[in-house]
Parts: C-alpha cells; sequence; structure tokens
C-alpha cells in the first residue's frame, strides 16, 4: 500500500481524534470513577484512594434501603405521570394549532417559552405560587368562597401534584414542538386522498395523522422519560423530596446522600443504578429507531419491485 493511499485511510481517524480524546476525557473517564467509587466506603473528609474498598456492600445495602425502595417508585410514578400528560397535552396542542389562523406564530413562540426557562426559576415560581397564604392558587381559591386553600407542599399527595403540574408546565411545549414539526412533515397527498374519500377530521386524526407520526412520537416518549428520571432542581426547590419522601425521586436521593449524609461511595451506587436504567430506556430508543428504519427500507424495496 502506497503512502498516499495509507494516509488517505487515516485521515478519518485523524479527524475524529480530538472528538475521541474529549469523549474519553469528559464521559469515560468520570463513568469509569463513578463505577471505582461505587465499590469504596468513602466520605468526603478522605481522598479516593485513602477510602475502604468493600465491594459489593454498597450495593446490597441499597437492597435492604427503604428510603432508596421508595425513591424508586416515587421515580417511576412521577415519570410515568408526567410523560403521560405531557404527550396527551402536546400531541393535543399540536393537533390544535397546525393550521392557519392569524397571530399562530405568536400563539406558537408563547408555548414554548416555559421550555426556555431555567429549572431553578421554575421551581422558585411555582413555590411563590403555591404558598399557602400569598400563592395566588390559593387566594384565588379563597376568593371564590372556600375556607381553605389546598396544602400544596405540606400534603403528601398535594405536593406530588404539584411538582407533576410544575413539570408538565415546563416539558410539554417540548413534546408540542416535535410533535408538530412530526405533523407539518407528513405527506399532503395522503390527506388530500382521505378528503377526497370524505373522512371527517377525527378519522384523518386517528387514521393518518398518528400512525404516520408514531416514530417520531415513540422516540420523544423514550426522550421525556430519560429526562424524567433525571428531575432535580425543581424538585429540590419546591419541596426537597417531602413532605417525607413523597416527592423524593432517586436522583435527588443521590444529591441527599451524598451531601447530607455524606457516602459517596453509596451515592455512587445510586448513580449507577440510575445509569443502568437510563441506558435500558437509551437502547430501546435504538432499538426501535432501527426496527422503523428496517421496515422502511423493506417498504421502498417492495415499491422499486412492485414498479419495475
Amino acid at each position: 500500500m502506497s503512502a498516499v493511499a495509507r494516509a488517505n485511510r487515516l485521515t478519518p481517524y485523524l479527524f475524529l481524534a480530538p472528538a475521541a480524546v474529549v469523549l474519553i476525557f469528559a464521559l469515560l473517564y468520570p463513568i469509569g470513577y463513578m463505577i471505582y467509587a461505587s465499590f469504596l466506603d468513602w466520605s468526603p473528609s478522605q481522598r479516593i484512594g485513602q477510602a475502604e474498598f468493600v465491594g459489593l456492600k454498597n450495593y446490597a445495602n441499597l437492597l435492604h434501603d427503604r428510603a432508596f425502595h421508595e425513591s424508586f417508585w416515587v421515580t417511576i410514578k412521577f415519570a410515568f405521570v408526567v410523560v403521560t400528560l405531557e404527550m396527551v397535552l402536546g400531541v393535543g396542542l399540536a393537533l390544535l394549532l397546525d393550521r392557519n389562523i392569524r397571530g399562530m406564530s405568536v400563539l406558537r413562540t408563547v408555548f414554548i417559552l416555559p421550555m426556555m426557562i431555567a429549572p431553578i426559576v421554575v421551581g422558585l415560581m411555582w413555590r411563590y405560587m403555591y404558598h399557602p397564604t400569598v400563592g395566588i392558587f390559593n387566594r384565588t381559591i379563597k376568593s371564590w368562597g372556600f375556607d381553605e386553600g389546598i396544602p400544596w407542599l405540606s400534603d403528601s399527595t398535594w405536593s406530588f401534584v404539584a411538582v407533576v403540574i410544575a413539570d408538565v408546565w415546563q416539558w410539554t411545549p417540548f413534546i408540542f414542538i416535535l410533535a408538530l414539526a412530526a405533523m407539518q412533515s407528513l405527506p399532503r397527498s395522503a390527506l388530500e386522498a382521505a378528503e377526497i374519500d370524505g373522512a371527517s377530521e377525527w378519522q384523518k386524526i386517528t387514521l393518518i395523522k398518528i400512525p404516520l407520526m408514531m416514530p417520531v412520537l415513540v422516540v420523544t416518549l423514550l426522550l421525556r422519560l430519560i429526562d424524567a428520571f433525571k428531575v432535580l432542581e425543581v424538585i429540590l426547590v419546591l419541596t426537597n423530596g417531602g413532605p417525607g419522601l413523597s416527592t423524593e425521586i432517586i436522583a435527588l436521593r443521590i444529591f441527599r446522600t451524598a451531601q447530607e449524609f455524606q457516602e459517596l461511595g453509596e451515592a455512587a451506587a445510586m448513580s449507577n443504578v440510575l445509569l443502568l436504567m437510563l441506558m435500558a430506556l437509551t437502547i430501546g430508543m435504538f432499538m426501535y429507531t432501527k426496527i422503523q428504519e428496517a421496515r422502511a427500507a423493506r417498504m421502498r424495496a417492495a415499491a422499486e419491485q412492485t414498479e419495475s
């Protein structure tokens, strides 16, 4: 092989080398560090080299840690509720606003504003609105003639509802944007054919729009699930996981274990469990994408054979 041919083969790898170095130091090294730390009895007062190696003890402790089990189920419940509500509201808004109405561009801009606000600010804003005496919600309820307001942040049931409302308010625009983009990229020929056949608006939505949007909606669903498992700032500011453990998700439990209890090894073990959960969701998203790509390729091949 000539020197020129060898250089041509190596050129793509040389261009990828800087990105690979950054990936190793910014992603793989911290993950490896966290995995190693999960096998140690490590406190902030020690260097990692001084920590005692305890093997799988931290993981075994998680099996018997009732607080971690509670946080795990709160995380599952929170993710399921918020993602379901956000998908329904986001797709519904996209269907509603996918039409030519005067001022529609302004409405679309207003709908995506919550997503642009920092999570800490969102938590503080909703905390003030949930205030038992001066918050807008309880003031409105009392103005309607009720003697008492709702204990938004002091009752275990209502506090969960409160954090769900805040998350749905902030992240429904994410679903809305992706659903609207998918809807506007649908083939007009299919919709025109449905109109010619006399299909109603509901039939066009259920039989044409939603099925054609399904690949985008599934990927969007998985992305929001992954993000819902990692929510921290809004819940930290709103309730700090309380009252009790009613709103403490795994990310907040990891934060408290490291900061308040100063058990860095156990916090690292929790982080690895969360990482495995997120990896499972990510692999599911990639598998679904590959299946859809293979299906689309088969359909194109069949169409080409039919035309020939």
